[in-house]
């Protein structure tokens, strides 16, 4: 993978392991000639962890709307720095300019970064990886969610099992550069089914 984009949270979160594993995310990113793709900060674990690459001699990539730029919270010392109008084309650009996904601690946005990755590797817009850096077991509340929607029948055991979790950046990353694509498609099977029975 050369480029990882990174979802996390504008905010440092309650507890200080959540900027040490931003830290030790970059780190390893830089190390490992990854660039990051991120979504153009300067504040929270954003900031922390384009800081980080940028320390370590690393590429960065920022993707910020204007609005958001407009308050004065865009990263300025970032390798690129792409402005756009809405949400939805940094979520594009984003997907675009990225091989793999990262989802660190964070808010609403982050959740719904993570959501879309999620539902389009699963309707095989693109086949990328995606991870989770569970820090501190942040997201467990998430996992049990997402366990709960499996055994309801609301999502596929193999699009479940394809998220890569782990919560150190070295174990999550080798997970990642094991990926592969699910060869299932969502509704498939049912359609069939449903054909069968009405034949």
């Amino acid at each position: 993978m050369k480029k990882i984009c990174v979802f996390c949270g504008s905010s440092q979160g309650s507890d200080p392991v959540f900027g040490e594993a931003a830290k030790i995310l970059g780190k390893h990113l830089a190390d490992n000639n990854i660039g990051l793709v991120f979504g153009g900060g300067r504040v929270g674990l954003m900031g922390i962890i384009a800081n980080t690459v940028m320390e370590y001699g690393g590429h960065t990539t920022g993707i910020i709307p204007q609005k958001i730029m407009d308050m004065e919270i865009a990263h300025n010392g970032l390798t690129k720095l792409h402005v756009v109008e809405t949400m939805h084309e940094r979520k594009a650009l984003m997907a675009q300019l990225s091989d793999g996904f990262i989802t660190l601690p964070g808010g609403f946005g982050t959740l719904d970064e993570l959501s879309e990755v999620l539902t389009y590797n699963q309707l095989r817009y693109y086949d990328k990886p995606v991870g989770i850096l569970n820090v501190n077991s942040y997201f467990d509340g998430l996992l049990q969610f997402l366990d709960h929607c499996m055994d309801q029948g609301f999502v596929r055991p193999e699009h479940r099992n394809n998220i890569h979790i782990a919560d150190n950046a070295p174990e999550l990353i080798e997970k990642m550069l094991a990926y592969q694509p699910v060869a299932v498609d969502k509704w498939i099977d049912d359609i069939r089914s449903e054909s069968a029975s009405g034949s």
